[in-house]
């Protein structure tokens, strides 16, 4: 038993057997991050289900019935007969403007934060000469007098007041429903009665509308306008299109979007389902200033650096002292860094990310380095303990920092450990060595 206690590839074995032993309890660290953060995201929903949701606003646009003939075999007469199925036609506008401010608000739910909004929205823009032969149906199939301007809204818990249309000076009150679901799911509309297609119609409405965490629109227009005001400080221009102007500062941001009926992929007007119109949405996340789940989810991907790198200094200390160090000292000394990614995950769920990294790094830090004086009996090894742990920490917190850069700086600090590795075990004689043959010496590195 003594043999296999100074024996040098035992210890080795024994270390890196206790390395992967460790990573069992990281990974459920890391799957601990991942039930705080879907705890989270369930803290949002509820919060949003309950205020509403993210909205995005789909139109206006105008739906017209018309009778479509289908002709149908019937085997047992051998008889065709022309059976009238009711179908719509989609009619865009010709210009759509959008004019509208954003007035965020925390709200809480346990420890989570979610951002919910106000708006204020007015669309207005105009339905020109709509070329309705371009279609192939008979006109006198066409309920132009049955037509009715609809507004897709994503959730329409949001509509805090009734929504008038003005139409060509004409006032309208929407009611809750689409005419049909051929574009969007959810929505609202207003029967315009006889709508004139070979002129130029002008509408104007108002809504204002709550949501959460983003507000998204459609360009329906063949020229869309959007126009947005924030007080909030951390936006972001997310989906098909990115914002022509923006500016983002201390009092909020503005957004311009000009989109044109060029830059997407359906027509003006057409027949039906024919086309899809959800992949156009553009808009504004309203983003939270917090991730530290992600980040301390990345730090723990770096745990086999953490336990290995500790673990190889603990060795090396056995190797040029002469000393022994028990297998059990390396577990707890592990399992003291595994719990720092657990300190760091719940401080981070209370105070800023960096403030937290600091603390949960500095109380691992004086533990290790108090526990490896005490098996050491020695200062000057448990100090450089601490200094190399200490350099350890530093070098992830950089790499967190530099996230664009973390490949290329974390490539870099590994090379640099490897070589100064390689560097002080270039005159060890590996075949001769045995541990702990003078335990006495270490006494003497005080």
């Amino acid at each position: 038993m003594n043999s296999l206690k100074t024996n040098i590839y035992f210890k080795l074995g024994t270390i890196l057997f206790l390395t992967v032993i460790l990573l069992i309890p990281t990974n459920m660290v890391r799957g601990l991050i991942d039930d705080r953060e879907s705890t989270q995201e369930e803290a949002i929903n509820e919060v949003s289900d309950k205020w509403a949701n993210g909205q995005t606003l789909a139109g206006p646009f105008i739906v017209v019935p018309y009778d479509r003939y289908v002709e149908r075999f019937n085997k047992k007469d051998s008889v065709k007969t022309l059976v009238k199925i009711k179908d719509y036609i989609q009619i865009l506008p010709e210009q759509l403007k959008v004019n509208g401010t954003i007035n965020p608000e925390k709200r809480y739910r346990g420890i989570y934060e979610v951002v919910v909004y106000d708006s204020k929205l007015k669309l207005s823009g105009t339905f020109a000469d709509v070329d309705i032969k371009s279609l192939d149906i008979d006109p006198k199939h066409i309920h132009f007098d049955k037509a009715s301007l609809n507004l897709g809204i994503t959730d329409l818990k949001g509509i805090e007041k009734q929504i008038s249309l003005d139409w060509n000076g004409e006032t309208f009150n929407f009611n809750s429903g689409l005419s049909n679901k051929n574009i969007v799911s959810s929505g609202i509309n207003t029967v315009l009665g006889d709508f004139k297609v070979d002129q130029q119609n002008r509408f104007e409405l108002n809504i204002d509308l709550k949501g959460s965490q983003h507000l998204y629109f459609l360009p329906f227009g063949k020229t869309t306008d959007v126009n947005l005001a924030s007080q909030w400080t951390t936006p972001s221009f997310n989906g098909e299109y990115l914002p022509d102007e923006r500016e983002i500062n201390e009092a909020g941001f503005t957004a311009n979007w000009n989109v044109l009926h060029l830059n997407r992929n359906y027509p003006q007007l057409w027949k039906g389902s024919a086309f899809k119109v959800g992949g156009s949405s553009f808009g504004t996340d309203l983003l939270l200033p917090v991730d530290n789940y992600k980040k301390s989810d990345r730090v723990a991907k770096y745990a086999i650096l953490f336990l290995g790198l500790t673990f190889l200094v603990f060795f090396f200390v056995e190797v040029l002292n002469k000393v022994f160090i028990h297998p059990v000292q390396y577990i707890l000394v592990g399992l003291a860094l595994v719990v720092f990614f657990t300190l760091l995950l719940s401080f981070s769920e209370h105070m800023a990310f960096n403030f937290a990294y600091i603390i949960a790094a500095v109380l691992t830090l004086c533990l290790v380095s108090l526990y490896s004086y005490a098996i050491l009996k020695s200062k000057k090894l448990a100090g450089l303990i601490f200094g190399i742990l200490l350099t350890l920490y530093l070098f992830i917190f950089i790499i967190i920092q530099l996230e664009d850069y973390a490949l290329l700086i974390g490539s870099i600090g590994v090379f640099t450990i490897l070589s100064i590795v390689m560097y002080y075990s270039r005159k060890i004689d590996w075949y001769e060595l045995r541990l702990g043959e003078k335990p006495e010496s270490i006494g003497d590195k005080e």
